[in-house]
């Protein structure tokens, strides 16, 4: 009988072979033959399970590691001008790896959004992770620009707003949606460059005065490489996304939490509620409630979701739009606290003495129903003596106590 290969042995052969991770190349590089099989497979059964190596129909892989080829997506270059890409499957539970990009003299050019086949190296004692190589383009990502329409007898130019585009794109007649001089637009190649050299473009959608707010915002986006639009993958896992049970959560419903945000604001991620303090022993001191909506429940380590909101790393705002971390039906709508609606939330109670000293907490997971969602400015108002129909109702029991408390 051949010796069966320990559960260490075997993880370091394949990350030095990592090319050769099915289970007949790992059985001929011990040499282990005929029935002796059967007890390397359990072997590598108990690294599946434990989460150290990954099965991929017939192969075996670190879960933590890109394999040596994959398919990445390529990012917008840097304010150094090197070349980044995405793994599109990234199942590990730390953050996904950062992929340099690292192209050749005789590759096809890549751009910004392309899908490509590439051959890894993995690295170490840099910033990144991994050198890709190209393999080959897989798919491609019209280009697109945003610029200031100027029209004449032929169709017009785009005149790029970004340094980092061709200056100036030729737009048909038949390609202008219509679009005034002076416009801003947005659009996409439409083709090889023609006479002057100049590329062609097509008008995707027309973005009005360019000094408007929603023109500004539309320009740092672009500008920026802030991503807006999110993947497929992730769309569906979040539109599968059902609201959260009760389970063994504490169950919160019944106190009078309120959420209190910008008049504008579009989604509630926390509540809070106070109470003056029934105990003698901590006479003038308050009890208070902050709860924020329990994202954790919805996003799990390792998900598309997960991948989605490492990479954009925050919501970001503008005047007119936010561009969220996550897809509207988990920001806007399961994991924000709205008005009479149960949602599982991480809160915390905390006891306060007369000074506001935080005297004792503790912290819960629970589902809350949130009795009002008020603006910043209804509230003071109210507190001023001179609430509205609604915040009169919540003054005494509700307001007035927060503001007791701070």
């Amino acid at each position: 009988m051949a010796r069966i290969p320990s559960k260490t042995e075997i993880l370091d052969w394949i990350a030095e072979n990592p090319g050769l991770t099915a289970k007949r190349d790992i059985a001929k590089a011990f040499g282990i033959k005929g029935a002796d099989r059967i007890e390397l497979k359990r072997v590598l059964k108990e690294l599946e399970g434990e989460g150290t190596l990954e099965r991929k129909r017939k192969t075996y892989r670190d879960p933590e590691k890109l394999p040596p080829v994959t398919i990445l997506l390529i990012l917008p270059p840097d304010r150094n001008g090197d070349q980044f890409a995405r793994p599109m499957e990234w199942q590990g539970e730390a953050p996904e790896p950062r992929v340099l990009f690292v192209p050749r003299k005789a590759d096809a050019p890549v751009a910004e959004g392309d899908r490509i086949l590439a051959r890894l190296n993995e690295v170490r004692g840099e910033a990144y992770q991994y050198e890709a190589r190209l393999i080959r383009k897989i798919g491609t990502s019209p280009h697109k620009v945003i610029g200031i329409f100027r029209k004449h007898a032929e169709g017009g130019r785009i005149v790029a707003i970004d340094k980092g585009s061709d200056k100036e794109w030729i737009v048909a007649a038949d390609a202008t949606q219509g679009a005034k001089d002076g416009e801003l637009v947005e659009a996409e190649q439409a083709g090889p460059k023609g006479r002057m050299g100049l590329p062609k473009a097509r008008i995707i959608e027309r973005l009005g005065d360019p000094s408007a707010p929603r023109a500004v915002s539309l320009i740092a986006i672009h500008q920026h490489g802030i991503p807006d639009d999110f993947p497929d993958a992730v769309i569906e896992q979040s539109d599968a996304m059902k609201p959260a049970p009760l389970g063994d959560r504490e169950d919160l419903r019944a106190m009078p939490f309120v959420t209190i945000d910008p008049a504008d604001a579009r989604d509630h991620d926390d509540a809070c509620l106070a109470h003056a303090d029934d105990d003698p022993k901590n006479e003038g001191g308050h009890i208070v409630w902050v709860a924020i909506a329990d994202v954790a429940h919805y996003v799990t380590p390792g998900s598309a979701l997960d991948r989605e909101a490492r990479h954009r790393g925050n919501s970001t705002y503008f005047p007119d739009r936010v561009v969220p971390m996550l897809p509207e039906h988990l920001s806007g709508d399961l994991c924000s606290l709205h008005e009479g609606l149960d949602r599982v939330v991480l809160a915390v109670w905390m006891k306060l003495d007369a000074k506001g000293r935080k005297i004792a907490h503790r912290f819960t997971r629970g589902m809350i129903r949130s009795v009002a969602s008020l603006n910043y400015t209804e509230v003071q108002e109210a507190q001023d003596g001179n609430p509205n129909e609604r915040c009169a109702a919540l003054l005494p029991d509700v307001i007035a106590p927060l503001y007791a408390a701070y």
